[in-house]
């Protein structure tokens, strides 16, 4: 077994350990210091994720950024290494698509040089912003296609962060890791 998928399994154990209320407070938690992040607050046209059960509940902050009139928007799985961003327009725009997440169906949005920030969900992260995916590679190849000025925030649940994570030449830092208890 490869160091990745050791360091998958192992964080998929991790969160097996915690019950759905424990998650949902953490998450609570990290949404709060999202928030409170200037980048987030002066952005105007934000990339977020639609969270599984077992990843970081960010909705509360998707729903206050669009609220407050910001273009967010949500990726949505078009093949089995693509993906596309669509804006997100509210809950009834929403329905569920590859691996169970649930996809925005809104226009499909590729002014990349719009984007100001973006919100990336991982299976783990290390300190030195390092990500660890699901192992599908949506993201791997993806992000790159933004451009390198966009601010890139990884969050996670603290048990997710790792000391180190093997990285690969294709992989994309994150700015910064939220999450993280210090």
């Amino acid at each position: 077994m490869t160091r990745k998928k050791e360091l998958r399994k192992q964080i998929r154990d991790r969160k097996r350990a915690f019950p759905a209320e424990k998650l949902r407070e953490m998450s609570f938690c990290i949404c709060e210091r999202l928030l409170a992040e200037e980048r987030i607050n002066a952005a105007k046209t934000i990339m977020m994720y639609y969270p599984l059960s077992d990843e970081v509940d960010i909705t509360p902050v998707i729903e206050k950024m669009a609220s407050e009139g910001k273009t967010v928007l949500l990726p949505q799985v078009t093949g089995d290494t693509s993906m596309v961003l669509r804006r997100y327009s509210g809950k009834s725009d929403l329905k569920e698509g590859a691996f169970g997440i649930m996809e925005p169906y809104g226009e499909v949005f590729a002014d990349y040089q719009a984007i100001d920030l973006a919100i990336i969900p991982g299976m783990a992260f290390d300190r030195h912003g390092n990500r660890l995916g699901r192992g599908k590679g949506y993201y791997d190849r993806f992000l790159p296609l933004l451009p390198p000025y966009i601010y890139i925030i990884g969050v996670c649940f603290p048990f997710q962060l790792l000391d180190d994570i093997p990285m690969e030449e294709h992989d994309i830092k994150m700015d910064t890791v939220l999450g993280i208890t210090d």
